[in-house]
């Protein structure tokens, strides 16, 4: 059968675009910036909308792999918190360190920000294209593409949440093999997240997003709780009542929609606790929320 030139040049290079990202965090694809060990670029030849050259200009994953012999063949893309201004490493860092203790391979996301001039859609698109690389990850590496969830906190919560119901199949014809795959994530854990960008908005998290005068439509497509349908993935989420930065109302919100919709959920809500717990740390002792995830993954058989 005959192949067009073009047709094969096109094919070998989005198989390189694949390949040529590294499975270990020793290995890094070249790159015209220097990037932290593991760090790699979602897009080498520049992310699309980028406003410029430096750092905070290039989405990038950070994988945390589990030890030899130790991964169970489930993936975690890792959304950090941070008001969608910063991103706060505890969240982001610390969360993929113990899931890579516990078998879980884990990628860190640094999404690109409202503090350096982003705006809605590029966070979401960053995290689209994270979960799909994600998923391509797993299959070049024998791991389960089944098997792939999402975690964030607080306004990394909100994103987590905006790619589980905001999600898309993927491009067949694309010539890269991650845009071949889906950005739905297989299971979805906000923590203390930002969910309504309506009543109980967290405000600054929807100034960075969305900036100074979004529209109310606007609005109403990224309050998450509105957009929850059947085919939103499976969630657990965890909140306090404490909670003086994000009102525990958005949690609950958003377990009502699916619950109305007939999503799998665990829902934790405790009565001690301020925002932005994480893992907890010293002085800042977590409810014991990690412990219940890892019975939840057991339900859900995620960890085999």
């Amino acid at each position: 059968m005959f192949i067009p030139m073009r047709s094969l040049l096109k094919s070998i290079a989005g198989w390189l675009a694949l390949s040529a990202v590294p499975a270990f965090p020793a290995a890094l694809i070249a790159q015209t910036t220097s990037l932290p060990a593991g760090s790699i670029l979602l897009w080498p030849q520049g992310a699309p909308g980028a406003k410029g050259d430096n750092p905070d200009d290039k989405p990038t994953l950070t994988l945390f792999a589990p030890a030899a012999g130790k991964r169970n063949g489930a993936s975690m893309l890792v959304l950090p918190g941070g008001g969608y201004g910063g991103l706060a490493d505890h969240e982001g860092k610390g969360y993929a360190e113990w899931f890579a203790d516990r078998g879980i391979t884990a990628y860190v996301l640094k999404y690109r920000l409202g503090s350096k001039g982003y705006r809605h859609p590029t966070m979401l698109n960053d995290a689209a294209r994270g979960l799909r690389l994600v998923r391509a990850f797993a299959k070049r590496d024998g791991l389960d593409p089944t098997r792939i969830g999402v975690i964030g906190s607080s306004a990394g919560g909100h994103l987590a949440s905006t790619l589980a119901t905001h999600f898309a199949a993927g491009n067949p014809e694309s010539m890269e093999a991650s845009e071949r795959e889906s950005s739905r994530p297989d299971l979805a854990i906000l923590c203390y997240p930002v969910i309504s960008l309506g009543e109980f908005v967290h405000a600054g998290s929807r100034k960075n997003l969305l900036g100074d005068t979004p529209s109310p439509e606007l609005i109403t497509n990224l309050s998450n709780q509105l957009q929850v349908t059947p085919q939103t993935p499976p969630c657990f989420l965890w909140h306090t009542v404490e909670d003086k930065s994000v009102p525990v109302e958005n949690s609950l919100l958003f377990a009502a929609a699916l619950r109305r919709a007939g999503v799998p959920f665990s829902l934790h809500i405790y009565e001690k606790g301020a925002h932005g717990l994480g893992l907890g740390r010293p002085g800042k002792e977590a409810p014991p929320w990690a412990e219940q995830l890892l019975y939840w993954f057991k339900e859900r058989n995620f960890t085999r």
